[in-house]
């Protein structure tokens, strides 16, 4: 049995993180990652934007292995044993600990048809696989509107890649976004020249010697119609991997159940990142967020904590995306179900979405305006009302 003080279970952003954070406070305590991928850790994100803008693929990695952490790549931890303090893997091979992290992410939901003619894009070895497809072949349906299919669809077609966009909604990132921004989206991604297909629902996917056939259907008309196509990928939203966690007993609900220093219902057992489920005070609910900086920020905070301290996680993470020209930062809740007030220095392609609650501020969408993230964090945190905002305190809406 292999034994280590800190045991951290995956292999990804908030795995890094953490083993930061470890060292920030232990310089010399022994740390164990193992990650189901074959690939130590890198940057997530890179896979829908910086690769597909030319940055090379050797500079992904997260070097996590510089920090003095042994790292197990391609093994999958099938059970953990708290009361023994231990954690069996898929080679039967078992890790004694003295600390423990959940950092095991979350697993795209497979497109339910298609098999594996799909790209269920999620890894590193997704990018590998469709990156050599765009070597070879030109066409490419993209299933799904949200962040990741928005983001693919975008860097195939700067890739010169004929692209056609499939999703159920109304709008691009219709979940997200008010709904006149939605639509100016899809007009933008149209004059980028992606086909884009709103309101279809890609109803099925048969292989015809090497091209693809993909079936769609309006889902305001019933109408069908079908794509010819050389590659599929989809991006339709994840499923957080709670299942070892669940079985040894720790407290799940959407994700694992952490309180303000990140500790799960087990002693000694912590968990990070987007498979974590943590009181977000600032809105006032738990949360679970599946982006970079939480990943990052939670695992790092995690780390230190493991290491001894007792520091409450209390941050409000960002995110960001790039779409072609566009991108934006925001913070807090982005529900498009919530009031928004816009305010553009350029309808569409500058300015500032606040999403509110009872006039309280949830939710700032920096909409190609930068370097305003922690002012709009202060926004949210202090509860600031929209109506009570002063001219000389809402946020520029251009950089």
């Amino acid at each position: 049995m292999k034994h280590a003080m800190y045991l951290i279970i995956g292999g990804g952003m908030a795995a890094d993180g953490a083993v930061r954070g470890i060292r920030d406070v232990d310089k010399d305590g022994s740390i164990v990652v193992v990650g189901a991928e074959a690939d130590p850790p890198y940057k997530r994100p890179w896979l829908t934007k910086a690769l597909w803008k030319g940055k090379p693929v050797d500079k992904v990695w997260s070097k996590t292995d510089a920090q003095g952490a042994e790292l197990i790549t391609g093994r999958d931890v099938l059970s953990v044993d708290t009361a023994a303090k231990t954690a069996t893997d898929d080679h039967g091979d078992v890790y004694g600990y003295e600390k423990a992290l959940f950092a095991t992410g979350a697993t795209p939901r497979p497109f339910p048809a298609g098999g594996d003619d799909v790209i269920n894009y999620r890894s590193l070895d997704d990018y590998r696989r469709l990156r050599a497809l765009t070597d070879a072949q030109s066409r490419f349906a993209v299933i799904g509107g949200g962040f990741i299919g928005s983001e693919l669809a975008a860097g195939l077609r700067m890739n010169e890649k004929d692209v056609t966009l499939f999703f159920p909604g109304e709008t691009l990132g219709d979940r997200v976004y008010p709904a006149d921004l939605g639509r100016s989206l899809n007009e933008y991604y149209r004059e980028k020249g992606v086909t884009v297909r709103n309101g279809h629902e890609v109803t099925g996917i048969e292989r015809k010697g090497s091209t693809l056939r993909v079936t769609s259907k309006d889902v305001a008309t019933g109408r069908e119609e079908v794509t010819q196509v050389d590659g599929i990928v989809s991006g339709i939203g994840v499923t957080p991997n709670t299942e070892v966690a669940r079985n040894a007993g720790l407290k799940v609900d959407n994700g694992i159940e952490v309180n303000e220093f990140l500790q799960t219902s087990a002693p000694d057992v912590y968990a990070a990142g987007d498979v974590a489920s943590f009181w977000q005070e600032a809105l006032g609910t738990r949360r679970r967020v599946e982006h970079e900086d939480n990943a990052k920020t939670m695992g790092r905070a995690a780390g230190r904590n493991m290491a001894g301290q007792a520091e409450p996680y209390t941050y409000l993470p960002m995110f960001y995306s790039d779409l072609f020209d566009l991108g934006y930062e925001a913070v807090g809740e982005l529900d498009a179900r919530l009031d928004t007030v816009e305010d553009w220095s350029e309808p569409f392609r500058a300015g500032v979405i606040y999403y509110l609650k009872d006039d309280v501020i949830r939710g700032v969408l920096l909409w190609n305006v930068w370097e305003q993230v922690d002012k709009a964090r202060a926004l949210i945190t202090a509860q600031t009302r929209y109506s009570r905002l002063a001219q000389a305190d809402r946020l520029p809406t251009a950089s």
